[in-house]
């Protein structure tokens, strides 16, 4: 099960929405109402109450409110017996278009219902109350401001140096070598992949997963780099797992997300597939679209690194609001987001260019600065949330992005099922890639 709901945008407009959230700690649960489109603070209900109250797990949730009681009007009106906190601008309205969005639970609310049981909370945040908090300036000066403003240090030196990331291993700085060399080929890679020994070991492990099926038996790294993977494969998925061993996976992530290499894996899929499909005048180059959606959510590694303290409240953040985008809910905390730093550190390891202005405007595909390879990623990872493969709210696809992709909803949903017919031998090779 991904992390994410409907983002709730048709409720935006409508000043009686209110999303229903159901939190708990030892003294028992508590019930919060805030308009759809906003984010739950949580630090502002441990200030008021001094309870440490988390956000219920998505699928106790919604459990929870798929209870047959709670189809009817009386029952409903009994859930208000729970104490409630009401944001200021829900206090107002006389009933509530109330939505829960794990179980999709939707109900008018009279204020008499919670009147007695009511205290009123200032406890949302608008986008734009999140976007005018922000530092201004470029990413390297956002960057800088968040780890001021958790750690005490200033960027000086290198970011790797400055904030304790190790440097890349030689094997991985050759391999970006030979990804940024238009001209390098296979015999560059074999050497290369022959001098260490994991690598060897992990080559020789796609090379007979099921998923890319070669006929008769893999004798040697020449046999499975020439013959079964290619130049591309190996060297974007040898990168992809050197930069996920630089770092160590959060202990402490968001219940119910999707696996980080699972997540990776279908993106880089997905999103080559797709690039495959666009048009030849528009068409990015597939290797580095797959290497960009294999390294999307990189940064997510990076912000664990960087602020574990905040880590395990950004988890909690994006449990309880899985109606938001997590760039919104990571400037809120951090004031910093995925995005900005996976893309900064890439570009401080001289990855392609490609790549990392791919994953930097992912979230914002019709940037002036953004072109096909956020653009492919960032439709390949919304359709994956849509089938329940990657974490994030789930949304329609942009047309406007569709129509400057050159690409089409049915060209995804085909790619979609094909992925599905593909499915066990993509969970293999991300078990592969997991295990290294």
């Amino acid at each position: 099960m991904a992390v994410g709901v409907n983002t709730l945008g048709c409720d935006a407009a409508d000043p009686s929405a209110a999303r229903l959230v159901l939190l708990h700690d030892n003294l028992g649960k508590v019930l919060v109402l805030l308009h759809a489109s906003k984010l739950l603070n949580l630090v502002s209900i441990w200030r008021a109450t001094e309870r440490h109250l988390q956000p219920v797990k998505g699928e106790d949730v919604r459990r929870f409110f798929s209870q047959e009681k709670l189809q009817t009007s009386e029952g409903q009106k009994r859930l208000f017996s729970l104490p409630v906190f009401v944001d200021p601008e829900c206090e107002a309205q006389e009933s509530l278009s109330v939505i829960e969005p794990h179980s999709g639970l939707r109900f008018v609310a009279d204020r008499a219902w919670y009147l007695s049981t009511m205290q009123p909370m200032r406890v949302g945040l608008s986008v734009s109350d999140i976007e005018r908090a922000q530092p201004q300036g470029n990413d390297e000066q956002v960057i800088t401001h968040a780890v001021e403003r958790f750690t005490a240090l200033r960027i000086r030196q290198r970011l790797e140096d400055t904030l304790g990331l190790p440097s890349l291993a030689p094997t991985t700085q050759k391999i970006i070598m030979l990804r940024s060399d238009s001209s390098a080929g296979v015999d560059r890679l074999v050497p290369v992949v022959k001098v260490d020994p994991s690598l060897s070991a992990q080559v020789m492990s796609w090379s007979v997963s099921p998923y890319y099926a070669a006929p008769g038996s893999i004798q040697s790294i020449d046999d499975a780099i020439i013959r079964v993977l290619g130049f591309d494969l190996v060297v974007n998925l040898a990168l992809g797992i050197a930069m996920g061993k630089t770092l160590t996976l959060p202990d402490d992530v968001p219940r119910n997300q999707t696996p980080y290499w699972l997540q990776a894996v279908y993106t880089a899929t997905l999103a080559e597939r797709l690039a495959k499909k666009m048009p030849l005048d528009m068409r990015p180059k597939p290797g580095l679209v797959y290497l960009t959606g294999l390294l999307h959510n990189f940064g997510y590694i990076v912000l664990a690194h960087l602020f574990p303290p905040h880590f395990s409240l950004l988890s909690r953040y994006i449990e309880a609001n899985p109606h938001l985008r997590f760039d919104y809910i990571e400037k809120h905390l951090l004031h910093v987001t995925r995005e900005q730093i996976g893309a900064w550190l890439m570009e401080s390891w001289a990855l392609p260019e490609e790549v990392y202005r791919g994953v930097r405007h992912l979230n914002d595909p019709l940037h002036p600065q953004a072109d096909a390879f956020s653009q492919v990623v960032h439709l390949a990872n919304r359709a994956l949330r849509q089938a329940g493969w990657a974490d994030g709210p789930i949304e329609p696809l942009d047309t406007e992005l569709l129509a400057k992709t050159g690409l089409t909803q049915a060209q995804i949903t085909a790619e979609l099922e094909q992925m599905r017919a593909d499915d066990e031998a993509l969970q293999e090779l991300t078990r592969t890639l997991a295990d290294h």
